[in-house]
């Protein structure tokens, strides 16, 4: 199965590079949009808790920006991927292809819009001379990785299920709203009750999230159970995801 999807890398190439392009078509700035969205979100966020709503945590801002960008990766990923087979259905009904490859196209895509809005992240850390250490930069791609994948494996799950149920697609708006609320991207994980902890760290958002934070606001070294916890989490849902997809598409052509 992993041979026939790498026979179609092409296509996948080719998915992701029309959804880049796709993106901003018609508009006057164009591409530009993917490091103007980002930045005018900091700006935003820098005059609303640094004026208006002050917060006792240092730079909140930032502290809220290094988090938001990898959760917006996360939270499209789901929502959009929830759609991609029924947004293609005239493809896979005409023609022969591994159907994991558009689940892994629209990942992909948003993965890579991702990264570049790192680079705003990346220039403001700069200019506002936030410590940045290489050791720690280092086990950013890890991170990065154990995202993906986590990213994957659910957006398997709701691409595959919201083809014989499409109410999923509605629902995801809602679960995907709650979800940002029950991982620490607006506060810290110190802030949860000592008694709620354990139940909190079972969200495989939440190592990430913190690992993220860790490196670009802390500048520090993730802990290694907080990167294995992610990294294992990852690996089993996309694993479930995979397999639940593979089940899932043998029926698509007659749901759709």
């Amino acid at each position: 199965m992993f041979r026939e999807i790498f026979q179609y890398r092409e296509m996948i190439f080719s998915l992701v590079k029309r959804d880049l392009r796709g993106r901003y078509k018609g508009s006057v700035l164009g591409f530009l949009w993917t490091f103007i969205n980002p930045l005018l979100q900091l700006l935003v966020y820098t005059m609303v808790f640094s004026v208006i709503m002050r917060s006792g945590i240092k730079d909140y801002y930032m502290f809220l920006f290094v988090a938001l960008v990898p959760w917006i990766f996360f939270s499209t990923s789901l929502t959009g991927g929830s759609n991609c087979i029924i947004a293609q259905q005239d493809m896979v009904k005409k023609i022969y292809f591994p159907r994991e490859v558009l689940p892994i196209a629209h990942v992909t895509s948003q993965f890579i819009n991702m990264l570049l809005s790192f680079i705003v992240i990346f220039a403001v850390l700069i200019i506002g001379r936030y410590p940045i250490h290489f050791r720690a930069l280092l086990c950013l791609p890890v991170i990065m990785l154990v995202e993906y994948i986590l990213a994957m494996g659910i957006t398997m799950v709701v691409a595959a299920v919201t083809v014989y149920l499409r109410d999923v697609e509605y629902i995801l708006g809602i679960l995907t709203m709650a979800w940002q609320f029950l991982t620490p991207v607006m506060y810290s994980v110190d802030m949860v009750p000592e008694t709620l902890q354990k139940l909190f760290y079972l969200n495989p958002m939440t190592p990430i999230i913190i690992a993220y934070r860790k490196i670009l606001y802390e500048g520090e070294v993730p802990q290694l159970s907080t990167l294995v916890s992610g990294a294992v989490m990852g690996i089993i849902i996309l694993g479930i995801g995979w397999m639940l997809f593979h089940r899932l598409q043998k029926h698509f052509v007659e749901e759709l």
